[in-house]
């Protein structure tokens, strides 16, 4: 078995949590996307977050007292710490633990707004969690969310386990890059410094 192989399958065997509620409940066009999409993944060559790459990792953690395991959380903790032993180039950044049953919204979830402020500061550039649905109920959430991490300066991949999914695969790059969530196909950004703040007063342009 490749390092890499035993990576991701240790990072599976912390798959321990049921699925409350799927993410995107009673909306039959968004679940016959996401049919579609596992469909297609399953014909390409997955790429995941490589072990030989230096990586911070924030790892998001939804828990909910299960019975199967009487310390499901330290169970679940020792897991993910087993996984990153074998990435010595994987830096562990933090835990970040939100306890509750139910699928969250991102702004009451504290733990996880911690992290995505970590990840904007500079401090994480990997953020490894079990589900979709650990993060949020509204698909559109995570689809702005994931484009505004790639779009940093550091760019951000979320690696999801059980859907096999990273953002920053080269796969998503023309996803990341579409405007179809922008307010208007002319938007830009606002200007991050001086002289494009300049720029813009003199009544010139530049590329967004």
């Amino acid at each position: 078995m490749s390092e890499e192989h035993e990576v991701f399958n240790k990072l599976a065997e912390a798959e321990i949590t049921p699925d409350f509620s799927g993410p995107f409940i009673e909306n039959y066009e968004v679940d016959q996307q996401l049919v579609e999409h596992k469909a297609w993944l399953k014909t390409i060559r997955h790429e995941q977050p490589s072990p030989k790459l230096h990586f911070r990792v924030g790892i998001y953690i939804r828990y909910y007292n299960q019975t199967k395991h009487v310390n499901y959380l330290e169970y679940h903790i020792r897991q993910y710490k087993d996984t990153m032993a074998l990435c010595p180039n994987w830096e562990l950044v933090d835990f970040y633990i939100d306890e509750g049953s139910s699928v969250p919204n991102m702004e009451s979830a504290k733990e996880w707004c911690r992290l995505l402020s970590d990840c904007f500061g500079g401090k994480v550039d990997l953020i490894i969690t079990q589900k979709v649905s650990n993060v949020s109920k509204k698909h559109y959430e995570i689809t702005i969310l994931a484009r505004v991490l790639a779009a940093l300066d550091k760019p951000v991949g979320i690696y999801f386990v059980s859907e096999n999914i990273f953002t920053l695969a080269s796969y998503y790059q023309h996803d990341m890059r579409d405007k179809v969530f922008f307010p208007s196909e002319n938007w830009k950004v606002l200007p991050d410094d001086k002289a494009e703040e300049q720029l813009l007063l003199s009544g010139g342009d530049f590329d967004a």
